[in-house]
């Protein structure tokens, strides 16, 4: 089982990662259509829609990402306080009645939306541009598609949880800065405890 998670999850980091490229896409074009527009006095036509379309793609593809991370928000004022047995059986009732209905919606409705969008060729309206947007809407049942296996996985992960009344631990992917300086702070604390001791 250790196996097919490990799988799903790296399978979710590689993708978010390789969308997080998105990022760097969307700051060249905005910082290339301001300077166009109020230096050279030329907007583009195509930049809002290429802004909108890798916004859209990267808040898509970071579900899965996310997930995978366990970086998702979470209300865990009581829920940090069971013990770890009790959190993973909450955690896969919550799996089974209501994420995986939102994301199999998500995967049905997504690829009906993107097949019409691909079987009319459909383009943008927001532009003179008519920038083709069916590649796109594709990536609609595709984050349905992958957020349903990374969700298999976590299922997986509380079965584990359940059965040895510990998490397994998750590929480290980054972290955030406030963690860095907290683990950062407790390993100086421990250097100086074992210092003056």
């Amino acid at each position: 089982m250790k196996k097919y998670i490990y799988f799903f999850e790296s399978l979710s980091i590689w993708i978010g990662r390789a969308f997080g490229w998105c990022i760097l896409i969307l700051t060249l074009s905005v910082t290339y259509e301001v300077f166009v527009r109020y230096v050279l006095n030329a907007p583009t036509v195509w930049a809002f829609d290429m802004m909108v379309q890798m916004y859209g793609a990267l808040f898509l593809m970071a579900g899965p990402y996310a997930l995978a991370q366990d970086a998702h928000v979470r209300g865990d004022v009581l829920y940090r306080l069971f013990p770890f047995k009790v959190q993973a059986r909450i955690d896969l009732t919550l799996y089974i009645f209501f994420f995986f209905p939102g994301m199999l919606a998500l995967f049905y409705f997504g690829y009906e939306i993107a097949s019409d969008s691909w079987r009319y060729k459909e383009v943008s309206w927001n532009s003179p541009a008519r920038i083709q947007i069916y590649f796109f809407k594709s990536l609609i049942p595709l984050a349905g598609g992958l957020l349903i296996l990374q969700g298999i996985s976590e299922c997986m992960r509380c079965i584990l949880c359940i059965r040895d009344g510990k998490w397994l631990q998750r590929h480290e992917d980054v972290r955030e800065t406030e963690k860095d300086l907290i683990s950062r702070k407790k390993e100086e604390e421990r250097q100086r405890e074992a210092l003056g001791h």
